[in-house]
């Protein structure tokens, strides 16, 4: 399993990833509309085609992991996995679409307005996902957590060979710590907490540098 981190930067950083394995290329997360051409030429550059993507793998339904999935899943006939508790937002084209995150939230809405960020295709997923889902019978060695509290959909995807991929449970921007944008509190720390009680080897966050979990602050 060989993993190719993709950044694509416009104002912040946010990584998307591309896993190749015997059975084809996975992609997880598909970065906002605006990045799009720089997100194609690095699959290109990967050896990625159209009909070698398998499947497009969204931790979540905020716009910076869901701009290009309607896109990519076109051209290149990949089918889409999510969870359904981020459905509704991408059914809607409208990340913002439940407001239990308060003013917080509403004025991250506002800002990706102003920045000209809130546009992207609309799109059903294909496959929704759930807690404990295996992927292997996709072609993905890996499994599904569910850990809401960022958004209701949140997942994170833990791969047989002990790494994880946390979308925005956890960013290492300036150091590794827990989402600062939260939907529901209490989830969110019950959500860290399940992933503390297990052991992986690195975590690929949604924004920032991997680390290791140990280096996760109390």
């Amino acid at each position: 399993m060989e993993n190719k981190p993709i950044t694509l930067n416009y104002f912040f950083g946010m990584n998307c990833y591309l896993i190749k394995t015997e059975a084809g290329c996975f992609l997880i997360d598909t970065g906002i509309k605006k990045k799009r051409a720089q997100l194609e030429q690095e699959l290109v550059e990967a050896g990625c085609s159209p009909g070698d993507l398998k499947l497009i793998i969204i931790t979540h339904g905020h716009i910076d992991h869901v701009g290009n999935a309607a896109y990519l899943r076109d051209k290149y006939g990949a089918k889409i996995a999510m969870h359904g508790g981020d459905s509704a937002m991408v059914d809607s084209g409208d990340m913002f679409i439940d407001t239990r995150g308060g003013i917080v939230i509403g004025l991250v809405g506002t800002f990706m307005k102003i920045l000209g960020l809130s546009d992207y295709e609309r799109f059903t997923p294909d496959i929704v996902l759930e807690d404990g889902q295996d992927l292997s019978p996709h072609g993905l060695d890996a499994a599904v957590i569910h850990t809401p509290g960022h958004s209701e959909g949140s997942i994170c995807i833990h791969t047989a060979e002990g790494d994880l991929f946390c979308g925005d449970l956890f960013n290492n921007t300036n150091k590794p710590e827990k989402a600062s944008i939260i939907q529901d509190p209490e989830k969110l720390d019950a959500s860290v907490e399940k992933i503390r009680a297990s052991e992986y080897k690195t975590v690929y966050p949604g924004h920032g540098e991997p680390f290791r979990m140990e280096q996760l602050a109390e």
